[in-house]
């Protein structure tokens, strides 16, 4: 071959060298882009799950749950909580697969205040709240001037003002709904002094006040008996308090998670409420 030849056939295979190059480069460009693209993601069913509760009378409770949940194929973990600020987070940054401890006016506020990704997926109980006192035996014998403790958080702090307005104690503003706040006492005859706690600490500061509005758990936990202890107590029907099973709203549809609710809904679980709480705490389904 002459070297004309040679020239033209080494320019041909150069240029091929160079094609070949820049299509191997064009397909490691897409596959890395394919790469980076976020695959979607789909809630996972499991076979056993984490659930958030609060500590003591409520573990009583979740023994029953488990126990039902594993006739249906689904292992319960509960994860036990000493107060109310901690069960949210664990859920929101997925540690646990669902809590049950709250109520939805708790909730709003929660997702109000720290943007949370949380939806209810089904009801449990309802715990009326209640004015408790170590100091006094009945309403009457509340003095004027008494120091009442109530919830610091804005769900159950509105709560505890409306048990006090519902039986006459003080007259708040119009229009507050279930969440008004110590500026929103219009009235307060009594002159009563609010001192604002940790629901969690309000029975252990109750021997130090006149009163404390006490959750029920809370309540039990100390020892207190809400049928017999309560000076003054909210409505057990109609009471818009219902707590119930939250998970992530990504995972509102997984199946384990409304087994977990269908095994808490049993009549299993009204049955054992009934027989141990006797009507301190209700099934709110």
């Amino acid at each position: 071959m002459s070297e004309r030849g040679n020239a033209s056939k080494s320019l041909l295979l150069s240029a091929l060298s160079r094609r070949a190059a820049l299509a191997a480069l064009f397909a490691s460009a897409i596959t890395l882009i394919g790469l980076a693209q976020p695959t979607p993601s789909f809630a996972e069913d499991k076979k056993a799950i984490k659930v958030g509760i609060i500590s003591g009378e409520d573990e009583d409770v979740w023994r029953v749950v488990t126990a039902e949940a594993a006739k249906k194929g689904l292992t319960i973990e509960t994860v036990v909580f000493n107060d109310y600020t901690q069960p949210n987070e664990a859920l929101e940054r997925g540690e646990i697969d669902a809590n049950a401890f709250q109520h939805k006016p708790y909730l709003d506020a929660q997702i109000a205040a720290r943007g949370y990704h949380i939806i209810p997926i089904g009801f449990t109980i309802v715990e009326p709240i209640g004015l408790y006192s170590k100091k006094i035996a009945s309403l009457d014998k509340l003095p004027d001037g008494a120091k009442i403790g109530i919830p610091n958080d804005p769900s159950n702090g509105g709560r505890a003002l409306n048990l006090l307005a519902a039986h006459g104690l003080i007259k708040l503003s119009d229009g507050k709904g279930l969440n008004p706040s110590l500026l929103d006492v219009a009235e307060n005859p009594h002159k009563f002094e609010f001192s604002e706690l940790d629901a969690a600490q309000l029975t252990h500061a109750l021997p130090d006040l006149d009163g404390a509005i006490i959750n029920t758990d809370y309540a039990l936990n100390a020892g207190l008996d809400p049928r017999k202890d309560a000076l003054i107590a909210e409505s057990r029907t109609d009471n818009p308090y219902g707590n119930f099973i939250a998970a992530r709203a990504a995972d509102k549809d997984r199946a384990d998670l409304k087994t977990l609710v269908e095994a808490y809904q049993s009549p299993e679980v009204k049955q054992f409420l009934e027989t141990r709480f006797k009507g301190a705490i209700l099934p709110a389904w």
